[in-house]
């Protein structure tokens, strides 16, 4: 099992868009360099990326939450 952590403080969204799905959802196969979420710090997005492969088990922090650097954004199962 692998975490996605955020790199930085902001607001943490699952959607590339408020009328768009989620980048990920459970189940979905993930790759090295995949996007599976925003991080909005001052009016700028920062693509969050995979850094490992493997199957996404789903995000640990809500849509459109607050996230410190560091926290758990979602997991993957048997990452490579």
């Amino acid at each position: 099992m692998a975490v996605i952590q955020s790199p930085l403080p902001g607001t943490f969204y699952h959607r590339p868009a408020p009328d768009q799905p989620p980048y990920k959802s459970a189940g979905d196969r993930v790759e090295v360099g995949d996007t599976i979420g925003l991080v909005e710090v001052m009016k700028t997005f920062i693509e969050i990326k995979a850094e490992a492969s493997g199957v996404f088990a789903g995000y640990r922090t809500g849509n459109e939450q607050p996230v410190v650097a560091g926290q758990e954004l979602a997991e993957l199962e048997g990452a490579e």
